[in-house]
């Protein structure tokens, strides 16, 4: 009978809990199992967040789901109410349910009392932890969450609670009741007795329990475990309508009467010869290590094991089974790598498992495997898939032995089941073995296939077994019914719940009553049957079923018949448990615990492969046992000698227990007594982690708003003042390289003195057909009169305002007439944060000023000529003639009259709109002429221009009757800065023939001359006008990178500004220079420094906590907090420079930005972000100067400022900053000569001169040969008492090598790009080629190690190269010749030691090293991965990539194809891992393009390589074959069909019309289909041929030119459809139009269906 210990201490305990405490919340993954040393009971806030939320949707249901319960039900509750109860009832009398009125009445009561303590409900398998918590949610209004915690009911697995309890997570105070299901679990060190034992019966506030319970010798045992009563219902007359009951079925099977005893004896004969081979492999010279020995009994025992399967599966389900089963091991072998060295030997690089020992192990497997079943195969006859497909030759099968009587039964019940499709069967079995070969033989049956068989086997160790996703994927088919019959082992007894199985089968007896009870209540359905089958005349088995079914009945005689008071009041099970608690938290491990500690302590310690685990010796002392404990050398403690003990096992356990404390007074435990490999991270690095708000910190997701750094130089009063004052001054040159185009020089006056890079600056300015050289030079003080302030404020008001901006601004007030700005009050244009001025300089040979005054006065006049007009009285314009008749041959102007020949080039300016522009020429138009609308208004509303102007500006032209002018206006400025911008512009300027396309006449004005008041100064000048917006937003940023320069304040070495503004220019900038270079260079010697500094600072920390602390100390987030706190996101440049948003002192701007942002202050230091956030414009800056920005960009400038002062002052400059930024990485004299001490009492013992070889070898002697021995010492010598071995070496040998090879490319490859670098480093500082020079240097003679398995590994390696070029080559992928990480690491040990005995020295370690590395990768034989390379390739050429990658076997195979323009490329690639699959994948498809004259690859000669070590690739996974040929195995995808012929499967393509919408839509379609990319050609047009989007071609805008783009797509083994589009007014407008109309034809052709929106 099935129990139920729904427990409950009585409803007056209910109160009885301690203090109240917060429950933290455990994970899932622990109660999985997955990993014990994680947090139980504990949530990141993330997961808090969610629970939050989920926690809402809880509280949101209106009600539960309502059940009536039976009498039954609430007599137990009622009981549970009273006392600790443990319930017996039957499978299926829905004891949760008696579970969920407990916990909903306690809830009540916690609730009512405000008591803040939770309910547990505890079950000992996680399936059955999901199952009860899905019943307790649905019948709760209750937060339940199953293995993590939530306020209300807590369901997980008792060995979750346990290290909670025991990691003082949560404490039995808190806990108001607790609920075992399965409760006869509690016996030995079960959970349920660990946590009986260890806490509840000590503690002082009991919560109440309630168990289940099946077998009667437990009563007494279990009733004082778990302090509860069993009680079971007297009345069993309700139970049994309630419960469906199976009908007990015996099924009777024949003795055996063919034995295969000769054929047993023939295969243990067989195994003891395999056995004797196997055991010989350990006299080999590559077995003499115990690692090796570990390898060889393992062997053996798989091999004895395997043979015993076979065995059993011989006598007990007969000849065929045995044969599957053989077969069964050759799979599992094979699937488990056993025999994979042999069969795939391409991979044998990539385990140690697959080195020549374990090939050889696996050589013998396979062979034994292989003789075996020709041993029983030879047994059987020919056409055995026949056989039992008749009942003659079932009946014959039986006879023969080829399958026992008892599977012969089996058949026949099952063929009593008809053809039903209904059916669920459980078919029980002791062995997972004996589930897995009847499952293989019942689906060779022909009979049997209207029936689905699958099979379930539990636990984690035995090959056999399936894991827990297989098993919930095994039985969900059976609870839906797809599966029919389901062979299972015990692990389908307790808490399968299928209410439809209709069928159990016991294929081999229960054991004890609880399996007979278990078992059978798994079948559920009405009329269901419970079948056993029996030998018939077998004593034993029928004596066997009679104690089973005496004991059921007696369980519940006995039950009913307990008295309360036969339970020991206050009894508490006496058992001494030795412990060691943490008096802080009350964290507590125990001996049973302990051992299970030490080994996840050394599981999480760095290792290899190759590492020992802890090892246990005993010493036999009298009438005891003494342990001595060993661990690994990176451990923080080494040895360690426990107390004596009766027996061995507890000697291992109080030596563990012993090893425990000292690890948590060590700092490697933590107070919760949970693992802390890591060692403490410095106090500043802590606050970094303690903060609460850091989501997304140091990534491109995290979007902060932040201020910009202002110009302090720029920044002064000066300009309001009405008093002389002296000004340096900087004198501009300009020269142009196209002959006959002048620049005025110009003079830069400003109040302070401006960096001497940015004083001497030279720089190229790049306009549209030429180039400016700029330079820039000193010219002292200068003084100006209060007069000449004025004249000059006046000319750079009128000048870059009438050029770049507006001269007059609109009042708000309607009809209100226009303000001219240059008004006698003007402080509003000069802002005090950016003054300077900048005036025209006359032509000089010397370094002396000469400003010319005239032009300047000139202007001056004009601008007071300007404030006569527009004063105040006047209401109209009035020229400065009366005459209405012209006088000769003079042009009459606004303020003059000349001859009309000396108006060509005349700057003048526009009264009415004060305007600036160049006169070209007269006109034969006047006034009085037709208007043609090309005034400096395009208005075609108007019969005359004299009308025009009269109703457009109110003024009556005094002179309508002369020649209107033609003017050129101004422009726009432009970008200047980058080479890059004028080469893409030439670019777009061009037009198939070569021929601009632009008509220059038609960006003319025509105007009256008598509104122009001309200037009087050179168009010289107004040219120089352009280059200003680019060259003082050059000045400007590099006075700010001078400025940030002086902050930083170190003065050893004079930093050129130029490389700290390179550090502060993100990419977003699109200059010529950007941050990237430096950031790689600086995150090199970052890593450098801060590793020298941990090295030396933590000499008792291992590789694995040192690279943790640095992880820390040099991750982004990190970074950015030290950035931060120096405020570089204020000078970081983010954003191209927009020369229309620039603006000089005294321009009013025509775009501004106003502040909106949600701040207060100028430069943001709250924590404002947002992450993803699609309508953030990062680097755009409002009218204040707040800008959004990544807050990796911070992290990454701070990287590239440490790299500008690195590559522009050395190591010692580089220090300097880190020691500003607040990065702890100094390096102390003393501390440098304590580690050297320190490897000088390492134990030097030369071999034959073997470490002079060495040094001979490497070009450099030891001062100190101690560093050079641990250098060579691998962690296994930990064997022979070695203390020390070569990881913290490697750790800072890798750090080494790093700036090394970094630096080297940096300074010898200044033109390469960021992207580019990278990869360069990346094919230089990599494990794989260090291994390669270690090789090639012959190191591995000289590594001390004791590792079979590592000699193995590098023998096979240095082998496998023998063939190879010893030169620097690139692998083809990676598991092709990946060598032994051993070989890597110590090249990296030997540089960090030589770093060591040169105190620091890197231009020695260099000095010895670069010899070693040469040759050194450079970009003319770098060669990308291939894959990376073949989807660059494509991406550059139009063509997409399809990838199928899945598993087979323990490998993946990758599917790569490419759809070219006729033919589909398709290869397969082969490894263990998904990356080098594709790898491989992607050689051969670079072989196939270069084969077909697309490419040519530097990987394709490695192909040849990997064919030459491996073999020919089969033909078979390697296709170049026709697109549409219906025979080969193509990729998954869309299908395209030729012609006009509709593709039944339709693809439905939905565009948007909005700007970008068609070509999105178009890409994603040729995406979908894998067509290549279709072309685009655009040219520019006459404007006459361009129209605005959705405007009729008849309605041309008359804009200057515009765009027309012809698409066209090639359709793979089909059409190639081109189209030209309308035109528009821009490029990528135009390639809408082609695109939409391209979607369109596709529709019509029957390939796509297309909707608008």
């Amino acid at each position: 009978m099935d129990s139920v210990a729904e427990v409950a201490a009585a409803a007056v305990d209910a109160g009885r809990g301690g203090q109240d405490a917060e429950v933290a919340d455990s994970t899932a993954a622990e109660a999985a199992g997955a990993d014990v040393n994680m947090t139980p009971l504990k949530r990141s806030s993330e997961s808090v967040s969610h629970e939050d939320e989920a926690g809402k949707q809880k509280r949101q249901k209106s009600e539960c789901q309502a059940f009536t319960p039976r009498r039954y039900q609430l007599d137990v509750f009622e009981v549970a109410m009273r006392r600790n109860t443990i319930a017996m009832l039957e499978t299926a009398a829905e004891k949760t349910m008696i579970a969920v009125m407990l916990i909903k009445e306690f809830g009540k009561i916690n609730r009512t009392n405000n008591a803040g303590k939770v309910i547990i409900f505890l079950a000992p398998t996680v399936q059955l932890v999901a199952q009860q918590c899905e019943v307790i949610k649905v019948h709760t209004d209750f937060e339940v969450e199953h293995y993590y915690g939530a306020k209300g009911v807590m369901v997980m697995t008792p060995q979750v609670l346990l290290q909670a309890l025991r990691n003082a997570f949560l404490i039995l105070d808190t806990v108001s009741l607790m609920i075992f299901d399965e409760c006869h679990h509690a016996t030995g060190n079960h959970p349920y007795t660990r946590i009986m034992k260890e806490f509840y019966h000590r503690s002082e506030h009991k919560p109440s329990v309630s168990s289940h319970l099946d077998c009667e010798d437990l009563f007494c045992e279990l009733e004082n475990l778990l302090d509860a009563k069993i009680y079971t219902v007297s009345d069993r007359e309700e139970i049994e309508l309630s419960v469906p009951s199976a009908k007990g079925i015996n099924r009777y099977y024949d003795p055996k009467t063919v034995c295969f005893e000769d054929l047993s004896e023939e295969l243990g004969v067989l195994c003891s010869k395999y056995d004797a081979l196997i055991t010989e492999l350990q006299n080999k010279p590559n077995s003499m290590y115990k690692d090796a020995d570990d390898i060889i009994n393992e062997s053996r025992r798989c091999l004895s094991n395997s043979t015993a399967k076979i065995s059993y599966c011989l006598n007990d389900v007969g000849l065929i089974c045995a044969s599957e089963a053989t077969k069964i091991c050759i799979e599992k072998g094979k699937e488990k790598g056993w025999l994979k060295g042999v069969i795939d030997a391409r991979d044998e690089q990539t385990d140690a498992n697959e080195s020549g020992l374990f090939a050889e192990n696996s050589a013998l497997h396979i062979k034994f495997f292989e003789e075996a079943l020709h041993l029983i195969d030879k047994r059987l006859q020919q056409g055995i898939g026949t056989i039992l497909n008749s009942e003659s030759g079932c009946v014959e099968a039986a006879k023969t032995g080829y399958i026992s009587p008892k599977l012969y039964e089996l058949i026949q019940i099952f063929h009593s089941f008809s053809n039903s499709c209904h059916v669920r069967c459980l078919i029980f079995v002791d062995r997972k073995i004996t589930a897995r070969v009847i499952d293989r033989t019942i689906k060779k049956i022909s009979h049997f296939t209207h029936f689905t068989v699958s099979f379930l086997t539990g636990g984690r160790s035995s090959v056999d077994a399936l894991t827990p996703k297989m098993q919930k994927d095994t039985l969900d088919p059976f609870h839906s019914g797809k599966v029919n019959l389901l062979f299972t082992t015990d692990v389908a007894e307790e808490g399968i719940n299928v209410p439809d199985c209709s069928c159990v089968i016991r294929f081999d007896l229960p054991r004890t009553t609880r399996n007979y009870v278990e078992s059978r209540g798994r079948a559920r359905q009405e009329d269901s049957q419970y079948i056993l089958m029996i030998e018939r005349g077998n004593v034993k088995q029928n004596d066997l079923l009679s104690t089973i079914l005496r004991n059921e009945t007696s369980m519940v005689e006995i039950a009913s018949s307990r008295e309360p008071q036969n339970l020991l009041s206050g009894f508490v099970p006496n058992e001494e448990i030795n412990e060691y608690r943490v008096g802080r938290t009350g964290a507590k491990v125990t001996t049973g615990s302990s051992i299970s500690i030490v080994h996840r302590y050394c599981e999480k310690l760095p290792k290899d492969k190759y590492y020992p685990k802890p090892t246990f010796q005993f010493t036999h002392h009298g009438d005891g046992y003494v342990c001595k404990l060993t661990l690994p050398s990176s451990a923080v403690l080494q040895f360690l000698v426990g107390p004596k003990a009766r027996n061995m096992q507890k000697a291992k356990q109080l030596v563990c227990l012993e090893a425990c404390k000292k690890l948590h007074e060590l700092g490697a435990l933590d107070d919760n007594l949970c693992l802390s490999v890591e060692d403490p991270v410095p106090e500043n690095l802590s606050k970094i982690k303690g903060q609460t708000s850091t989501t997304g910190i140091g990534t491109t997701k995290r979007k902060e708003l932040h201020g910009t750094a202002r110009v302090h130089a720029w920044s002064g009063d000066w300009v309001s003042k009405r008093t002389a004052i002296k000004l340096q001054s900087y004198k501009m040159n300009f020269g142009c390289d196209q002959v006959g185009q002048i620049y005025s020089d110009f003079v830069l006056l400003i109040d302070a003195t401006l960096p001497n890079e940015v004083s001497t600056l030279e720089i190229d300015l790049y306009l549209h057909d030429k180039m400016v050289r700029t330079s820039v030079s000193s010219c002292g003080l200068l003084e100006l009169d209060a007069q000449q302030m004025e004249q000059a404020k006046l000319f750079q008001g009128l000048l870059f305002n009438g050029l770049f901006g507006k001269l007059f601004t609109r009042s708000k007030t309607p009809n209100a007439p226009r303000e001219f700005i240059l008004k006698k009050e003007d402080a509003f244009l000069w802002n005090t944060t950016s003054v300077y001025l900048l005036l025209p300089a006359n032509p000089s040979f010397d370094s002396s000023v000469c400003i010319n005054w005239s032009v300047i006065d000139a202007a001056a006049m004009a601008v007071k000529l300007m404030r006569r007009i527009y004063s105040e009285n006047k209401t109209e314009l009035l020229g400065v003639f009366d005459s209405d008749q012209n006088v000769g041959d003079l042009i009459h102007l606004a303020n003059k009259s000349c001859k009309a020949n000396s108006l060509k080039n005349m700057v003048v300016l526009a009264v009415h709109t004060g305007k600036i522009y160049t006169a070209l020429d007269t006109t034969d138009l006047s006034a009085d002429s037709t208007f043609d609308g090309a005034s400096d208004k395009k208005e075609c509303k108007f019969r005359t221009f004299a009308e025009y102007f009269e109703k457009k500006y109110s003024i009556v032209l005094r002179h309508p009757s002369q020649p209107l002018l033609v003017l050129k206006p101004s422009h726009n400025p432009h970008n200047l800065l980058s080479s890059k911008i004028r080469d893409e512009g030439n670019v777009v300027d061009k037009i198939n023939n070569g021929t601009p396309a632009v008509n220059k006449t038609s960006n003319r004005v025509h105007m009256p001359p008598e509104l122009l008041i001309p200037l009087d100064l050179p168009v010289d000048i107004l040219r120089s006008f352009y280059l200003f917006p680019a060259l003082m937003y050059r000045i400007e940023s590099l006075t700010l990178a001078s400025q940030l320069r002086s902050e930083i304040a170190y003065s050893d070495s004079n930093i050129s500004s130029f490389l700290i503004l390179e550090a502060i220019t993100s990419p977003r900038c699109s200059e010529d220079f950007s941050m990237e270079r430096l950031e790689l260079l600086g995150d090199s010697l970052l890593k450098y420094a801060v590793s020298c500094h941990l090295f030396l600072k933590y000499p008792n920390n291992n590789e694995g906590q040192l690279s943790s602390t640095r992880c820390h100390m040099i991750c982004n987030a990190t970074l950015y907090k030290h950035g931060i706190e120096r405020n570089v996101q204020g000078y970081i440049r983010d954003a191209a420079f927009d020369p229309r948003r620039w603006l000089a002192p005294g321009q009013l701007s025509i775009r501004p930005s106003p502040c909106e942002c949600p701040i207060k202050s100028k430069v943001v230091t709250e924590d404002i972000h947002i992450i993803d956030d699609k309508t953030i414009v990062l680097g755009k800056a409002c009218d204040k100067g707040h800008r959004w920005m990544c807050s990796k960009t911070i992290a990454d400038c701070v990287e590239a400022i440490i790299g500008a002062y690195f590559a522009g002052g050395g190591l010692r400059a580089a220090m300097a900053v880190l020691k500003w930024l607040g990065i702890e990485a100094e390096i102390e004299e003393d501390l440098i000569a304590q580690a050297i001490l320190s490897a000088s009492l390492q134990t030097y013992l030369p071999k034959d001169n073997l470490f002079e070889m060495l040094e001979a070898k490497l070009g450099y002697s030891f001062s100190v040969k101690g560093l050079l021995v641990e250098a060579l010492t691998h962690p296994s010598q930990q064997k022979l008492g070695a203390k020390y071995c070569y990881e913290r070496l490697e750790f800072l040998g890798d750090a080494v090598l790093d700036i090394l090879l970094t630096r080297h490319l940096f300074n010898n490859h200044k033109d390469t790009n960021e992207g580019e670098l990278t990869d360069l480093r990346s094919a230089s500082v990599n494990n794989e080629n260090f291994a390669q020079v270690a090789v090639k240097h012959n190191f591995h003679h000289f590594l001390q190690h004791s590792s079979g398995l590592l000699l193995n590994q590098i023998t096979e390696y240095v082998n496998r190269l023998e063939g190879a070029s010893m030169d620097k080559i690139e692998l083809l992928f990676d598991e092709l010749l990946k060598g032994p990480k051993v070989l890597g690491d110590i090249v990296e040990s030997i540089a960090g030691a030589i770093l060591l005995d040169t105190k620091l020295d890197l231009d020695v370690v260099w000095g010895t090293f670069k010899p070693l590395l040469s040759p050194i990768v450079t970009p003319e034989n770098l060669e990308l991965p291939p894959f990376r390379e073949l989807i660059e390739w494509c991406g550059k050429h139009g063509y997409f990539v399809g990838i199928d990658c899945r598993a087979q076997g323990d490998s993946i195979v990758a599917t790569l194809d490419v759809q070219l323009k006729e033919v589909l490329v398709v290869r397969q690639g082969f490894s263990k891992k998904r990356k080098d699959a594709k790898a491989h994948a992607a050689s051969l498809l670079l072989k196939d393009l270069e084969e077909k004259g697309l490419i040519i690859p530097k990987n394709a000669s490695k192909t040849e390589q990997l064919e030459n070590h491996c073999g020919r690739v089969n033909p078979c996974n390697s296709m170049l074959v026709d697109a549409m040929d219906p025979q080969t195995p193509t990729p998954t995808k869309e299908k395209t069909l030729s012609g006009n012929i509709s593709d039944p499967m339709l693809v439905h393509v939905t565009v948007k019309t909005s700007k970008g919408g068609p070509r999105i839509a178009l890409y994603e379609l040729c995406k979908k289909l894998q067509w290549p990319m279709p072309t685009t050609e655009s040219e520019k047009v006459q404007p006459s041929l361009c129209s605005s989007p959705g405007v009729s071609s008849q309605k041309a805008t008359p804009q200057a030119l515009g765009f027309i783009s012809t698409i066209t797509l090639h359709i793979p083994n089909a059409d190639v459809i081109s189209l030209t589009g309308d035109g528009r007014a821009d490029k990528k407008s135009s390639q809408d139009s082609a695109a939409l109309l391209l979607l369109y034809e596709l529709q019509r052709r029957g390939r796509l269906h297309l909707q608008e929106v």
